[in-house]
């Protein structure tokens, strides 16, 4: 690849990149990203430089190069917005569809079935943690355990929808039970009764308000030198760059056995998710303010690296990040420059969340939880509530 002409992304190793003109005279940076044996190139020459610079140093297999199909076990599709934009699509469903019918397989020769109706991945209120159903036998918990192997790339592939109730029963592993192994086959059968669906990752520019994101004045703080720190060894910025957005929910105390919170946020460039995650918090909030302070952080810690990995890849970072949130006491906390934070033990996420909003690298706002997709990323949510957070993201075929 140094050959010719690449150099590996000091923000991802995988990522391979140059710089390049369009026949407009144009510069920009044209990628080449490489996982084992498959090489997915970014430019708009990408056909000569996979058959013609690449091909003359590796076998490429006939008739592979062109648009995208299927990468990573996703379908790859492009299709057309109502607005008119062109937009790349994922889908799982072929994934999925092998996924589950390996399952039944499994099953059908126990005599066994998955559950036919499944309008939501866990039944009416279940806990995991507070499953007290007889152990799995070894052979059950190693099965149980691949299950939950498989889940996790189903999330990983675009299925944001069932990232919590994925977590939830991963941290079963150790000692998964009857009852966690039958609400795993509930959110398979769940994902086979929607497994038509594609994430469509749109790269129109939101529309942000400016009033929602205003800019104060922390000259007169703690913070009036902050800014933030620039790579040094960034490659040229080429192109328009991204708005950032992140949704970031904590669901206070959610777990009944430790009372730990979770975390949950989801990450859109312009209006593509990008990242999404659910998890428990490492220690015990003992007020919601708290956990979603947390919460908070962790969404920004992220943000921080992100920023990072576009500027390494010579993408402008050239807006904030815009961050919302459901905690109006946080919102206060984080963006309000004479606010004053009496609890100790929050201190540390405090300043980290407020030294990034006073050097402008990601702003804080309000938005209702009714609206918030994170809110999807801390509970089993069930009904229509689900649904509108899903169709957030996801589009149902």
């Amino acid at each position: 690849m140094e050959h010719i002409g690449f150099k590996p992304s000091k923000g991802d190793g995988d990522i391979w990149m140059r710089p390049a003109v369009k026949d407009s005279g144009e510069e920009y940076w044209e990628y080449v990203l490489l996982y084992v044996d498959d090489a997915l190139c970014i430019s708009d020459n990408g056909r000569h430089v996979l058959e013609k610079e690449i091909g003359k140093y590796f076998y490429i297999k006939d008739g592979s190069v062109g648009p995208p199909t299927i990468y990573l076990g996703n379908k790859v599709s492009k299709v057309t917005l109502a607005n008119g934009q062109q937009a790349w699509a994922f889908s799982s469903s072929q994934y999925v569809q092998n996924a589950v019918k390996n399952i039944e397989t499994y099953l059908k020769k126990q005599g066994k079935a998955l559950p036919t109706k499944a309008p939501s991945p866990f039944s009416n209120d279940y806990r995991p943690e507070l499953d007290v159903s007889p152990e799995l036998t070894m052979s059950e918990a190693s099965h149980y355990q691949s299950l939950i192997g498989v889940l996790r790339w189903i999330v990983e592939l675009g299925r944001a929808d069932v990232t919590t109730e994925a977590s939830m029963l991963a941290s079963c592993l150790a000692l998964p039970r009857q009852g966690h192994l039958q609400q795993l086959y509930n959110v398979f059968a769940y994902l086979k009764l929607k497994h038509n669906a594609e994430m469509i990752f749109d790269p129109s520019e939101p529309d942000i308000p400016d009033n929602d994101f205003v800019r104060q004045d922390w000259s007169a703080s703690v913070y009036n030198n902050a800014k933030e720190v620039i790579p040094k060894d960034m490659p040229e910025p080429k192109g328009f760059g991204f708005k950032i957005r992140a949704f970031v929910d904590s669901d206070h105390a959610g777990s009944e056995k430790t009372r730990r919170s979770r975390t949950g946020y989801m990450v859109f460039l312009n209006n593509a998710p990008i990242y999404w995650t659910s998890k428990k918090q490492g220690s015990i909030m003992t007020s919601s303010f708290g956990s979603e302070f947390i919460a908070m952080k962790e969404c920004c810690e992220y943000l921080r690296g992100l920023r990072y990995k576009l500027r390494m890849m010579g993408i402008p970072c050239d807006f904030p990040s815009y961050v919302y949130g459901d905690n109006q006491s946080v919102l206060v906390n984080s963006s309000v420059p004479t606010s004053v934070l009496k609890k100790k033990s929050c201190s540390i996420a405090y300043h980290f969340v407020r030294e990034g909003v006073a050097a402008d690298e990601w702003r804080t706002t309000y938005i209702s939880t009714h609206e918030n997709v994170a809110d999807l990323l801390t509970k089993a949510l069930r009904g229509e509530k689900r649904l509108k957070f899903t169709r957030m993201f996801l589009h149902y075929i």
